[in-house]
């Protein structure tokens, strides 16, 4: 397990690196996505290798979180005079998701023709 964990870290150590080397408007972890796909489409038995640690992170994503609820515990006061902006552009934030992530999966939908 420890070579996938090296393994994903070098693909996102390489986009870091390939992100800020050709100044690209895109965070460095998105690039490195990005050849982890390459990877994936060029080495079919990449999926397999990486199966078992990406069931382990996806069993402790919860995990993750824990920054962002330390930060809002950080900056309660902020809530109390930024609250209703706050508020408004998650909601606005989550609507736009949904509403991407739905056009999309009609798109992918149709272009794939499991257009059912």
């Amino acid at each position: 397990m420890i070579r996938q964990l090296a393994a994903l870290l070098a693909l996102q150590l390489a986009g870091e690196v390939t992100a800020r080397a050709l100044h690209l408007p895109v965070p460095g972890p998105v690039v490195g996505m990005v050849f982890l796909l390459v990877a994936l489409l060029i080495l079919p038995g990449m999926a397999a290798w990486l199966n078992s640690l990406s069931g382990l992170l996806l069993a402790n994503l919860s995990l993750l979180f824990v920054p962002a609820g330390v930060g809002v515990v950080g900056h309660f006061d902020r809530l109390g005079t930024d609250g209703a902006p706050i508020l408004l552009a998650i909601l606005v934030s989550t609507v736009l998701a949904i509403t991407v992530g739905a056009i999309t999966f009609v798109a992918v939908a149709k272009w794939t023709g499991v257009d059912d």
